[in-house]
């Protein structure tokens, strides 16, 4: 019996499953900055690495004035910084839209089931989660800069299941991503399902390591992780 829920945030209740690097690049698109996709990837990468290595985002930042900082590190490494307003503004709407219709249907979870939040951020994902009217819905918040673990190692999420005090088989664990949160999860004795959208590449993902697919949040609300 499932009694407990483990969510991933970014790229699962902030883009509606959709991999970060194609949200970003889209909002290129969009905006018409005059770069290719693949020099973009490079990009991207040499932003994740040095907000990885560096402690450039601070607690208090917001969701909005962390996209500033990483798509002003892209641009820069691109050459377009005079793009930076205009993606952050379209990126941003984008992630308010899709928090509204994360939320509702967490909501909806919390009149059954505890929840824990399990994510690899950057030390405040409180600050983002204050932001998007999403605080005091999860009873456990597990950051990784904050743990000093992270994706796809699955201690992360034993400690999700330490803070529900359940068993790992009375947990469900919800992400978008099947490297960094379905497999590990499903190593550390957890159900999982994966919220499938647009991934970082488009080679075929092997999708077995899933008990559920689920391609909108609101399913979750009908959805019976105990059978496969």
């Amino acid at each position: 019996m499932i009694k407990g829920y483990i969510f991933d945030y970014g790229g699962t209740l902030d883009t509606g499953g959709q991999h970060w690097g194609k949200v970003i690049w889209h909002a290129y698109e969009r905006q018409q900055v005059p770069v290719s996709e693949a020099d973009f990837r490079d990009a991207y990468v040499y932003a994740e690495r040095t907000l990885g290595k560096n402690p450039i985002i601070k607690p208090d930042f917001t969701f909005k004035r962390t996209l500033k900082e990483k798509i002003r590190i892209e641009l820069e490494f691109l050459g377009k910084s005079e793009y930076q307003e205009a993606v952050v503004n379209d990126l941003y709407g984008i992630t308010q839209t899709e928090t509204t219709r994360s939320r509702e249907v967490l909501i909806e979870l919390k009149k059954y089931f505890p929840m824990v939040l399990v994510s690899n951020f950057y030390g405040n994902i409180s600050t983002v989660l204050k932001e998007f009217k999403l605080d005091g819905i999860f009873d456990t918040i597990i950051e990784s800069a904050v743990v000093g673990v992270r994706k796809p190692d699955p201690k992360i999420f034993t400690l999700g299941v330490e803070a529900l005090k359940m068993q790992p088989d009375e947990v469900v664990v919800v992400g978008d991503s099947m490297d960094k949160d379905i497999i590990p999860a499903s190593k550390a004795g957890c159900h999982t399902v994966w919220f499938k959208g647009e991934g970082w590449t488009n080679d075929p993902v092997d999708a077995t390591a899933a008990e559920r697919i689920i391609t909108e949040l609101k399913q979750l609300k009908t959805l019976d992780v105990t059978k496969r």
